[in-house]
């Protein structure tokens, strides 16, 4: 289940960081409507995002990898979560506030199930 999880973030990821670097504009309209549209900003967050479908596809694919970049994700992604709680008022249209903190935090939720399952497989490895 781990590796499926892993492969599964590893589109995702790619397909986001591809979109956020390829089209900017685009992105903001559609996902990241806060503050005022700057495609340079956008870019850069898509390098990030494009780098960590990376590392989750060499997860997916080395098993010693997968504890680190599963935790890095579950920290960037809870912090992210509570920027959007902050600006939750501030996107438009206002629905979209709300639904991002959704997405964020859900997804945070499955990375802390992912990081969980990832040392528990590590301790029972062990015994």
């Amino acid at each position: 289940m781990v590796g499926v999880v892993l492969v599964a973030l590893t589109v995702g990821h790619l397909a986001l960081g591809g979109w956020m670097l390829i089209d900017p504009g685009s992105f903001f309209r559609e996902i990241g409507p806060f503050g005022v549209r700057n495609d340079h900003y956008t870019r850069d967050a898509g390098t990030f995002t494009f780098a960590l479908g990376v590392g989750f596809g060499l997860a997916a694919r080395w098993p010693g990898w997968r504890l680190g970049i599963a935790g890095y994700a579950l920290m960037q992604y809870t912090f992210h979560a509570i920027n959007h709680l902050v600006d939750i008022g501030k996107a438009r249209p206002r629905s979209a506030g709300p639904l991002d903190f959704a997405s964020l935090a859900v997804t945070a939720g499955l990375l802390g199930w992912l990081v969980a399952r990832i040392a528990r497989d590590r301790r029972a490895e062990r015994w």
